[in-house]
């Protein structure tokens, strides 16, 4: 931007056009692709602007921000697809590229619905989500008590997010408790009422 004249009037928060980077074609995905990706995706590739971000309703992150997050799975389905995977393993890229896809259709990168969800792609859905929400070694969060982590899923099946079915499984079966007993801090393994948390999504 050329320098202005001086003097000049300084807001104390703007939006400035030096703030945002334009998407480049490279970084468009067309509506008709290859791999069936259904992504919204924003005008800008950053956008930096001080009231535009002091203006996102939920969370902490634009829909830029959220945008290059969600790019990991594309990645993963576009590398994945091209591997010679063994007749076995054939559906590798499908469960991998499907762990933040919801039941409801509103995931992505495809919005699949939950018929066109296999039961592995729903299962590592869960053991995905339950993962994130204990880890402690990120750097922006702490992890979650049990009883914090199941509270949450268990809305996530309510709202049909995740599958109601193998979450009970999830709960019933203990596995998350064996989880917590090899990875967790001891001071995130407290009391988890779970025959509660089953009769809630069922």
């Amino acid at each position: 931007m050329p320098a202005p004249s001086l003097p000049v009037v300084e807001q104390l928060l703007a939006d400035k056009p030096e703030h945002v980077t334009e998407r480049g074609a490279v970084d468009l995905l067309p509506a008709e692709n290859a791999w069936s990706f259904r992504l919204q995706v924003p005008r800008y590739k950053r956008n930096n602007g001080e009231i535009s971000n002091l203006c996102i309703g939920r969370g902490t992150l634009t829909e830029e921000e959220r945008y290059a997050i969600n790019d990991h799975v594309v990645q993963t389905i576009r590398m994945l697809s091209q591997l010679p995977f063994p007749k076995h393993l054939k559906k590798v890229p499908e469960i991998a590229g499907g762990h933040h896809e919801k039941l409801d259709g509103t995931g992505y990168p495809k919005r699949l619905s939950g018929d066109e969800l296999s039961v592995p792609a729903r299962i590592l859905a869960i053991a995905d989500i339950f993962e994130a929400l204990t880890a402690g070694d990120r750097p922006y969060k702490t992890g979650r008590t049990l009883s914090q982590a199941i509270k949450i899923m268990a809305s996530m099946s309510r709202e049909r997010h995740i599958d109601a079915a193998l979450f009970e499984l999830f709960l019933t079966s203990g596995v998350y408790h064996r989880y917590a007993t090899r990875f967790l801090e001891p001071a995130q393994i407290d009391e988890v009422n779970a025959a509660a948390h089953v009769s809630s999504v069922v």
